[in-house]
């Protein structure tokens, strides 16, 4: 498979989970985590699905993004994940719904560090029954592992479910 067609791929495959993960929240309270900026698709694919009413904060450590797919200031956590991750779970402690991290470098060994602390760091912030999307496979304790939509191959794409609160 060339180049091109894995990254079609993998773009099909990210808007195929985020539109299922978008409609599964639509009636729930609450906001949405954005990891991973780059140029600004998916927060605008987010932002377009959800409404401009859903709160979507969106981390990056240096915003590159088209102009018109960079939040307001009030919703971006600018700098480096090991800083503002754990300060955004515990200002949205146990409400956020959905959390999309498109974090790959293509460097195996720090996607797997990165996916491990952000395993860690974002679990606190996340609502029971909240959604988790990510390129990389997360350890989320006790969360689900969920079915791909039609179309995802296995590993192109990871979907989670949090516990519910019993």
């Amino acid at each position: 498979m060339s180049r091109l067609d894995s990254a079609i791929r993998r773009l099909e495959a990210q808007r195929a989970c985020l539109d299922f993960a978008c409609e599964a929240i639509a009636g729930r309270p609450g906001p949405v985590f954005e990891l991973g900026l780059g140029n600004g698709r998916t927060y605008d694919h987010l932002r377009s699905r959800l409404g401009e009413a859903r709160a979507i904060y969106v981390f990056e450590r240096k915003v590159a993004a088209h102009p018109d797919c960079i939040p307001p200031d009030e919703r971006l956590y600018l700098g480096d994940f090991a800083e503002t991750l754990p300060r955004a779970a515990a200002e949205h402690s146990g409400r956020v719904v959905l959390a999309h991290a498109d974090m790959g470098s293509g460097d195996e060994a720090a996607n797997a560090r990165l996916a491990a602390f952000v395993s860690q760091a974002l679990a606190p912030a996340l609502a029971p029954g909240a959604l988790v999307l990510s390129d990389q496979t997360l350890t989320l304790e006790g969360a689900e592992t969920l079915d791909l939509p039609q179309g995802v191959a296995p590993g192109r794409y990871h979907l989670y479910r949090v516990p519910s609160a019993v």
